[in-house]
């Protein structure tokens, strides 16, 4: 692929976003997050030459990001880990809508996941990869893929307490129409 082109530049801006929701969920840090991003750019123009036309340069992306952070998490091994996030739940204020208390219970429930099930929950639940293309990513099969999504959305439902009848669709408010009685 030729540096200069205007294309690729443009694809790969294209995918920062999923990127970094993606590094997200790796790291568990917002500024690791970004960090990685920032490799993974890095690393994909300089090895642009070795991309090959005709295949998905996102999942490319994702493969050099998974890669370098499993790198890196090797190297960092005797850093002090904050596994259970409490240190990381000191220095957050509490958000004051329910959306955002639901989005923090939520990422708190998928960073107890097992690296490997959060991992391909995120590739084909969040980045919308197919079981295929998250297993080429992850190098395994697309049967463990299929597990490891399954076992990592039935420990969601445990770990949040989700009744999906009662817990899914729209808020209470929501649900009982115009002329509830809001008192």
């Amino acid at each position: 692929m030729n540096h200069s082109a205007p294309s690729l530049k443009d694809a790969l801006l294209a995918e920062i976003p999923s990127l970094r929701a993606f590094a997200i969920s790796l790291s568990g840090s917002l500024d690791r997050a970004d960090d990685l991003v920032q490799e993974t750019l890095m690393k994909a123009w300089a090895s642009s030459d070795n991309f090959s036309e005709g295949t998905s340069l996102r999942a490319w992306m994702f493969t050099i990001m998974r890669n370098t952070f499993y790198s890196q998490h090797r190297k960092q091994r005797r850093e002090v880990q904050d596994v259970d996030g409490e240190a990381a739940a000191r220095m957050v204020s509490a958000p004051e809508q329910h959306g955002h208390l639901d989005l923090a219970d939520f990422r708190t429930a998928l960073a107890r996941l097992p690296p490997d099930q959060r991992e391909a929950l995120i590739l084909v639940g969040a980045s919308g990869f197919s079981c295929e293309e998250a297993a080429a990513i992850c190098n395994c099969a697309v049967g463990t893929v299929k597990s490891r999504v399954n076992r990592a959305r039935q420990r969601l439902i445990q770990l949040m307490a989700v009744d999906p009848a009662d817990d899914f669709g729209p808020d209470l408010a929501a649900a009982s129409g115009p002329h509830a009685d809001i008192g």
